[in-house]
């Protein structure tokens, strides 16, 4: 127990001690606080640019050119004499898409015939191709029903009968858990995760790769045995996981307006093995690399396949099965299905056993794997020594 507490007294030290740990661990932290959310703000695209050709020119097609610009997705920023025109805005994306009123639009709706019109919208851009047609179509169909309902009733049937007639089955939608069915509350608690993992993970590297600084003892502490040490390293970052977890999953959370139906008690409770896993793997890797800059590079690579593998930017249900098995072995990508479900959904410790359990097996594992890796270097080191 002694050597313990060697070891996380001496670990603790390096964290404050070394500018570059410190920066990473709670700089960073700050900075990607403030940074990264900002595109997010307004949760959800509005009044996106679009334009209306309106070749019919009737009392009907401008109700409907009205009911365009009055939702909130889509807004009307021009009206344009014919398609051509309208692509050639589009093709300098001045504007995001095109709707098309076809001649006769009114007089097809009053003798209850189908009048379609046409949605040119920019699809290089999905989320944008997704919001301009969703909008285009709700607002159609609600205006459309609204005609065939007055049209019934001026044909002497009920009006209950007309509305029932024209729209047989409406929909009401209720977002649970995202109120304001916004991308923000989405991909942030995610986000934060994976920013937490990066974060903890580079800084753990660097400290098994940088031997110290100057006043600042090495990484090796004397008289501490392999197991003492890993354990003792780890205690040293699950204190200071103490100041960021709560920062993460609960402070930004409350700053930008998130959802947070959470017990503290759960959230911390599943942040313990996330925390554990990241920071063995972090030893691992940093044991294996042994340079501060090969840390640096690879952590730079890994980036992006780390972040795609996560599963939040895309559904890791539709990653390839071979790609989804490494996923596993990433414990990011198992704490950001747990950690959502806890904060945002209110979920508890049972809900997610899967996910708490899965952590724990990966922490359990690098723990052994990196005990076994300072080990060997532990033995090298003592080797160089007896022939020096």
């Amino acid at each position: 127990m002694s050597g313990i507490l060697k070891a996380y007294r001496h670990e603790l030290g390096r964290i404050f001690a070394l500018k570059a740990i410190f920066s990473t661990l709670f700089v960073a932290a700050l900075i990607y606080a403030v940074y990264y959310p900002q595109p997010y703000r307004n949760e959800a695209l509005r009044d996106v640019p679009v334009a209306v050709v309106d070749l019919d020119g009737t009392t009907a097609s401008r109700e409907l050119a009205r009911r365009l610009d009055a939702s909130s997705d889509v807004a009307v920023a021009m009206a344009l004499p014919d398609l051509a025109t309208a692509e050639r805005e589009v093709f300098k994306r001045t504007l995001s898409g095109a709707v098309v009123i076809p001649l006769h639009f009114e007089r097809d709706l009053l003798h209850g015939r189908a009048s379609p019109i046409s949605l040119y919208s920019d699809a290089s851009y999905f989320l944008i191709n997704t919001r301009v047609a969703g909008a285009v179509n709700t607002v159609a169909r609600a205006y459309g029903a609204e005609v065939e309902t007055a049209r019934l009733i001026g044909l002497g049937i009920d009006p209950a009968v007309a509305a029932s007639a024209t729209s047989p089955m409406p929909l009401v939608s209720i977002p649970l858990f995202n109120p304001q069915g916004g991308y923000a509350t989405y991909v942030l608690p995610g986000a934060f995760t994976i920013i937490m993992q990066q974060t903890l993970l580079i800084a753990v590297c660097l400290l098994a790769t940088i031997a110290g600084m100057p006043g600042v003892a090495g990484q090796s502490v004397p008289d501490v045995g392999a197991t003492a040490t890993v354990l003792g390293k780890l205690a040293a970052y699950l204190t200071v996981a103490v100041l960021l977890v709560p920062f993460y999953f609960i402070v930004l959370p409350y700053f930008y307006n998130i959802p947070r139906l959470g017990a503290l008690g759960t959230i911390a409770l599943l942040a313990l093995p996330f925390v554990l896993s990241v920071s063995a793997l972090g030893m691992v890797i940093g044991l294996t690399l042994r340079s501060p800059l090969t840390v640096q590079l690879t952590a730079a690579a890994l980036g992006l396949p780390l972040f795609f593998l996560s599963g939040f930017s895309w559904p890791i249900e539709a990653v390839p099965p071979a790609l989804r098995a490494v996923a596993q072995l990433i414990p990011g990508s198992i704490a950001i299905t747990g950690m959502t479900q806890v904060v945002e959904m209110g979920a508890s410790i049972d809900d997610v056993r899967m996910q708490f359990l899965g952590l724990w097996a990966l922490a359990i594992g690098y723990t052994l794997f990196a005990i076994l890796l300072e080990w060997r270097r532990q033995r090298r080191q003592a080797a160089r020594s007896a022939l020096a």
